[in-house]
């Protein structure tokens, strides 16, 4: 009988998934659970097709990718220091969906010029999802968060991804792979410090940047009016890291800032009405990022 014999970093992590499955005799119906648990997370089977209305209910129009905001369209960006500038350095930074060069110049605080000859690019030219782009001189890191108008949004729901790495281009490429319909059923991702992303980055998903519902959890309609961040890592088993935590303070009062969220409706998955689920793990610290809104 022969092991999974995959390679490169995506199918690495798969190999490490899936690797049950291909002992189906040994391991029986647990493979199933914990597939389930690995993959997605969450115990919530995301629909195929996107639910009916899922379109964004907003006064303005739906941000358009790659287009830096106008501030006339109500649209603001909120940046903040993830790692404080230092000595400037040449890296490479992976294409995460949806990602443009506008949003990655802004991260690094390199101009868009620098990352267009860095890369042979011109501007208009695409990139790719998983697209390895050389940024020049960059002196640090900035989490960028984009806000949009839209009333639909009246809570924000957190989860743990239940794996102990992650990033927002794997777990896409794996919801898809498993039909979720548009790929990465949250809004946000907030890193671990694994598969080359730092240790509270925050992703913005495809989702978010369309404004679209969620395909995370479908408890009390949370898809239609609960923005999802999800937090790589197993909670039922450790904590948060401390700038996962830290990250997760700010993004959650940025948005309930804009969106008038009160603490009340920031919720684990497993507050959702009727969901049966540990997520976002025994261990997770909802009371501390609640409280966390009543401080400066």
């Amino acid at each position: 009988m022969k092991a999974c014999q995959r390679i490169g970093p995506y199918e690495m992590f798969m190999t490490k998934i899936f690797f049950p499955l291909c002992y189906p005799k040994i391991l029986g119906f647990t493979v199933v659970l914990f597939v389930a648990t690995v993959v997605v997370g969450c115990s919530y089977k995301i629909p195929a097709v996107p639910p009916a209305g899922s379109a964004p209910r907003t006064g303005s129009p739906v941000p358009t990718p790659g287009i830096p905001p106008s501030s006339d369209s109500g649209t603001k960006v909120v940046e903040k220091s993830f790692v404080e500038p230092g000595t400037s350095q040449t890296i490479t930074h992976e294409v995460a969906p949806l990602e443009t060069i506008w949003r990655i110049s802004k991260m690094y605080g390199v101009s868009l010029d620098a990352i267009y000859a860095a890369n042979s690019l011109k501007p208009g030219d695409p990139i790719y999802q998983g697209q390895k782009l050389i940024i020049p001189n960059a002196k640090g890191f900035r989490n960028i968060i984009p806000l949009y108008p839209n009333s639909r949004w009246k809570y924000i729901v957190i989860h743990h991804t239940a794996t102990d790495v992650g990033k927002a281009y794997l777990i896409h490429r794996t919801h898809l792979d498993r039909g979720f319909w548009n790929g990465l059923g949250y809004h946000f991702l907030i890193d671990n410090g694994t598969l080359g992303k730092g240790d509270g980055q925050i992703e913005a998903a495809p989702r978010w940047i369309k404004q679209q519902t969620g395909a995370h959890c479908n408890s009390g309609g949370m898809n239609e009016k609960g923005i999802g961040i999800a937090l790589v890592g197993n909670f039922n088993e450790e904590l948060p890291t401390e700038k996962q935590l830290q990250s997760l303070i700010y993004l959650v009062k940025t948005l309930c800032q804009y969106y008038h969220i009160p603490a009340g409706h920031i919720i684990g998955h497993r507050d959702a009405p009727g969901a049966n689920t540990e997520c976002p793990g025994k261990r997770f610290p909802l009371a501390t990022v609640r409280q966390s809104l009543d401080r400066p």
